[in-house]
């Protein structure tokens, strides 16, 4: 599926038959971010924190007492806004990083709800590895490059990674796996402490030298676990590709079946 993206940058105006969208609060009190750029020029009404006013869509990501939303409640919100869009096609949505902001949400955590949503949505540049996740063959030389405590423990491994000698999907791949949360929680709340401990016994000397599980290995390890998930691989696969043995493509999509 092919998507539209925009650059992020800051605006004040959109052609009328285009929509902004933003991440709201139930209580619609549109105070900053988003919210009060739809406010001062979009037409977000005071009070209203879901859905459709002026020229613009609220998609709430706190609720009315300003706190965080759990993201099964947002994904609801979005599930909504994506029939929305399918059924007023004649409208383009210019999508902000909803739930990016004061909701304090990682994009890797927001992006992916957005995936197989109408044409006719301008989502974030930002958006767009989670979105598409156009995943590289996955080499030796690729996993040397990013796995590494340079990138890893970056402060900001976004910038880290743009830095590095790898192809457009190939950045995309390592964006995707290091942001992915594995450790000590995944992003559903499941606790993969065990998974991770058992990847790294089974890894030690044979990629690394794992002799303590501290948080810092245990961070690596969430980021392997993270690859082996993407690519449906086990730590042998793994061990193969990082010796040069092998090269894995990545997994073909699932196709429904046709009735």
């Amino acid at each position: 599926m092919t998507y539209q993206y925009h650059d992020e940058s800051i605006i004040k105006s959109l052609a009328e038959d285009t929509v902004f969208v933003f991440g709201s609060n139930l209580a619609g009190t549109h105070a900053g971010g988003a919210a009060k750029t739809a406010l001062l020029h979009f037409g977000a009404v005071k009070g209203a924190g879901r859905g459709w006013s002026g020229q613009s869509y609220a998609i709430p990501t706190m609720n009315e007492h300003l706190q965080q939303m759990p993201l099964s409640q947002i994904q609801h919100y979005i599930e909504d806004f994506k029939i929305y869009t399918k059924n007023h096609p004649k409208i383009k949505y210019f999508i902000t990083s909803v739930g990016c902001g004061v909701a304090g949400y990682k994009v890797e955590e927001i992006a992916p709800m957005f995936k197989g949503i109408s044409k006719n949505v301008i989502l974030p540049v930002s958006f767009r590895p989670f979105v598409e996740r156009t995943l590289p063959k996955l080499t030796k030389d690729l996993l040397h490059t990013f796995i590494t405590d340079d990138v890893i423990f970056h402060a900001e491994p976004s910038e880290a990674i743009q830095l590095l000698p790898l192809t457009d999907a190939e950045k995309s791949l390592a964006t995707i796996v290091i942001n992915t949360p594995m450790y000590p929680n995944d992003s559903n709340g499941r606790d993969r402490i065990f998974e991770i401990q058992d990847i790294l016994h089974n890894l030690s000397g044979k990629i690394f030298q794992f002799k303590d599980q501290t948080d810092g290995s245990m961070v690596f390890g969430g980021v392997i676990l993270a690859l082996l998930e993407l690519y449906n691989l086990n730590e042998t696969d793994f061990v193969d590709v990082w010796n040069g043995v092998r090269e894995v493509s990545p997994p073909r999509p699932a196709h429904r079946a046709k009735k």
